[in-house]
């Protein structure tokens, strides 16, 4: 059975449509609507979830048709917006030149219960959220019943900032579709976070609930009401994490973003550029979730983890949570992390670990259904690997995994590693990582040089791969002396020549030349045609002065 409630005052809607439109409207049509549309001289439309459009008769809409409906209505404010009181729904307008209303939109405002039910811990956590997600795909939904949720069975003092009446609906008294939630109304978008700041001062809120951040100064007043330790919900212009990250206005919600000089070392032991793009400062929201359709979310529990990982270039794996089609709770979390085990470990030696394992997993909250498969992860503890690498070049090591098949992947996390792989001339006695790296009870795997064989050895070494090292000896040799030659290249033009050409090489050689000279801090070009194509190592002040 379904726990989901629907509320939808269609009787009220319908009320205030011209007479030949209302008539050939049906409940039966209006079950998945997203919008009435009128506009003059055209047909009237039916806008279905899922992108249908249905039309309305044959007759066309007049001004008089348009005139009949605005007078039922509360008038329109500054953002063209009006609604029906004591309803969710919101009528929109359009207008010509002269300001006069020739075209209206109808969206259906609905009071869904259930659809947070695979979220539900995560809004009892007392953390900052932010929703993401593309116009009608739920978010404003999800805020009224996350309203509802938090005032009453958590019983926090929450004030909604309803900008566009959304949330709570039209009138003075707000819909109990907030439960005993408070709303606040704003006259003009523009006064959002005015309002916002007012609201913390004026009505001692555990918890603010807020509609479409979408400019500067509302991204810098949530700021300021999360570092008063009042926690926020709210939902943002933005499809995804990492448009929001791009996004220059409203980035400071997840930390900001600056450019930042790393020293040599440090450059040298992550394997980037030196000028590379860090996170500014603590993210507004602890936690971020991608609406990526309307029962679908993906969850990212720690904002700052998350954006460091993007700005890197590190792939990081949202947690998705689903809600089927008759809208019972379905959740899909990663896979938990491996025990903290030497390697390698014979099987019957992780069934402890495992059975451990399993009595960490959180028992069902409600209709919350976590998924654990055991003997994948039996497979994955017994073949999987996470690598983690110090000093060592990642695009070699990524290059023999995917070469080789290996079933492995390099991780950034240290307490995420399965083994670890170093190279000798910087973990000396005293380093760090050696250290940690004994408490985790990893393995350490040395390479003496950033070579591919030397890597290549070493890997199979550390993941027990049998094959023979002769499947790709000729690629590496080949590419070990396409990037010998580049080395002693890169030397020579570091010692003052001006330019060196390398020799012809394949499209994937050629890309590796390239970063080992933007490591170098110099410039490159791929030069020749077709099989003699090769590259080009340039000094960079005098390849700046040539483009002067």
């Amino acid at each position: 059975m379904s726990n989901l409630q629907f509320h939808n005052d269609l009787d009220r809607l319908l009320e205030v449509l011209p007479p030949k439109v209302r008539e050939q409207v049906t409940y039966e049509q209006l079950d998945d609507v997203i919008e009435l549309v009128l506009d003059i001289g055209r047909t009237p439309e039916i806008r279905h979830a899922g992108g249908k459009i249905e039309y309305i008769g044959e007759d066309t809409v007049s001004e008089d048709d348009i005139n009949y409906i605005t007078s039922r209505i509360q008038e329109f404010t500054s953002d063209n917006r009006s609604g029906i009181p004591g309803t969710l729904h919101r009528i929109s307008a359009i207008r010509n030149r002269q300001k006069k209303v020739i075209g209206l939109t109808c969206r259906i405002g609905r009071v869904v219960t259930g659809t947070i039910a695979c979220i539900k811990d995560i809004c009892m956590m007392n953390k900052s959220i932010l929703f993401l997600g593309r116009p009608g795909v739920g978010k404003t939904t999800k805020l009224r019943e996350i309203s509802r949720l938090v005032a009453d069975e958590l019983g926090k003092r929450v004030v909604v900032v309803d900008t566009s009446n959304e949330i709570a609906g039209d009138g003075d008294t707000p819909h109990p579709a907030i439960g005993h939630a408070r709303r606040m109304q704003v006259s003009q978008p523009e006064f959002q976070k005015d309002i916002m700041i007012e609201a913390v001062e004026n009505h001692t809120p555990e918890v603010i609930v807020v509609d479409e951040i979408g400019t500067e100064a509302e991204a810098q007043a949530a700021r300021t009401i999360a570092e008063r330790g009042v926690m926020l919900i709210a939902t943002a212009h933005g499809n995804s994490l990492e448009s929001l990250i791009k996004n220059p206005t409203l980035s400071d919600l997840v930390g900001g973003v600056q450019s930042v000089t790393l020293g040599d070392d440090e450059a040298r032991r992550r394997s980037s550029q030196k000028t590379v793009l860090e996170r500014e400062k603590q993210p507004t929201f602890d936690i971020v979730i991608e609406i990526l359709d309307r029962n679908t979310l993906a969850v990212y529990k720690n904002t700052a983890e998350a954006v460091d990982y993007i700005l890197r270039g590190w792939p990081i794996r949202p947690e998705i949570r689903k809600v089927d089609k008759v809208y019972e709770v379905k959740q899909t979390v990663e896979a938990p992390k491996a025990p903290d085990i030497p390697y390698p470990s014979p099987l019957n030696e992780l069934s402890e670990e495992i059975h451990k394992l399993e009595k960490k997993i959180p028992e069902p909250q409600d209709s919350l259904k976590y998924s654990f498969s055991r003997q994948k992860y039996v497979d994955e503890v017994k073949k999987f690997k996470k690598i983690y690498l110090y000093a060592v070049s990642r695009t070699i090591v990524e290059k023999i995994i995917e070469r080789l098949d290996l079933n492995a992947e390099i991780t950034r996390n240290l307490d995420d590693a399965d083994i670890v792989i170093a190279h000798k001339n910087f973990a000396k006695g005293g380093a760090r990582v050696l250290s940690i790296a004994n408490d985790y009870r990893l393995q350490v795997f040395y390479i003496k040089t950033n070579s591919m064989a030397q890597i290549q050895k070493v890997l199979k070494e550390a993941l027990q791969v049998s094959e023979s090292a002769e499947t790709l000896k000729g690629y590496f040799d080949d590419t070990e002396r396409a990037l010998d030659e580049a080395k002693s290249a890169i030397n020579k033009v570091l010692e003052g020549q001006s330019e060196i050409e390398l020799s012809p090489q394949n499209h994937h050689i050629r890309k590796l030349q390239h970063e080992l000279v933007e490591q170098h801090n110099l410039e490159s070009q791929s030069v020749g045609e077709g099989a003699e194509r090769h590259l080009k190592i340039i000094n960079g002040e005098s390849f700046k002065e040539k483009l002067g």
